[in-house]
């Protein structure tokens, strides 16, 4: 959904392709630094140029890229490729520098809903301050994982998108909303002030915007990276099931 997301125009990014006018594998860069590698993988030219963007041997990104790739036989080509360059998320730290890609496993889920109606028999919103997100929460909220960065502005996130906010004692404390939209379907993002991180906010403003979803007829997506313990466990618990796992490339900046 965050490739969709820059193709349908909702955020911006980039596009790589190896032809213009006739375009077969294409490159896709979300703004937040995660990207989409798929289509043939047999293009010899621009897998020479892939590995120079992955090593970033021209120096122009600034910051790493997380990337995933579709067929799951780009995986032996990406091995081939990049050889030697590969480090797992595991190894010793010193290997990850400039010139190296990290590899990590992202894990893709299904929503369950009887699994979630399991879940909510024992979660209760009463009491809780949920309010739905509103310019003030994107544009102030700080964060690794917040609406602002994974939309252009806040009016388009209001206008396009959807959040819910919790608040404890006045303050701002965590934060659900849809990162990516596309085909009836809202991907989750979730963001908990460092503060008042461990006192269990985050399923109960997640079950929030998952009932937004059910309400709507929207499909609820769940993904990350298998070493997210927390996120990897808050998706179980909120219905989400485990579908699919594969390679997920930390390209060095």
């Amino acid at each position: 959904l965050f490739a969709l997301s820059v193709i349908n125009k909702h955020v911006d990014g980039e596009i790589y392709v190896d032809s213009k006018d006739d375009p077969k594998t294409i490159y896709v860069i979300h703004p937040y630094g995660m990207s989409l590698l798929f289509g043939p993988n047999n293009n010899k030219d621009f897998n020479t140029k892939l590995k120079s963007h992955a090593l970033n041997t021209l120096n122009i990104r600034n910051s790493h890229v997380w990337m995933q790739a579709y067929p799951l036989n780009w995986s032996m080509t990406l091995n081939k490729l990049f050889k030697n360059s590969i480090a797992k998320s595991n190894e010793n730290v010193d290997q990850k520098k400039k010139g190296f890609i990290e590899i990590n496993t992202r894990v893709n889920f299904k929503f369950n809903p009887n699994k979630y109606s399991m879940f909510k028999q024992t979660n209760h919103l009463a009491g809780l301050n949920i309010i739905k997100t509103n310019k003030q929460v994107f544009e102030n909220m700080k964060g690794n994982v917040i609406p602002s960065l994974f939309w252009d502005n806040a009016h388009d996130f209001i206008e396009k998108g959807i959040g819910f906010s919790l608040y404890f004692n006045n303050k701002l404390a965590s934060t659900a909303y849809s990162a990516c939209i596309g085909e009836n379907k809202i991907e989750i993002g979730i963001e908990t002030v460092e503060e008042f991180q461990g006192m269990g906010f985050a399923k109960h403003i997640c079950s929030k915007i998952i009932d937004y979803c059910i309400e709507n007829e929207i499909e609820p997506v769940w993904a990350c990276r298998k070493e997210n313990i927390g996120s990897l466990l808050l998706a179980q618990r909120l219905g989400f099931e485990p579908t699919i796992e594969l390679p997920f490339y930390k390209l060095s900046n």
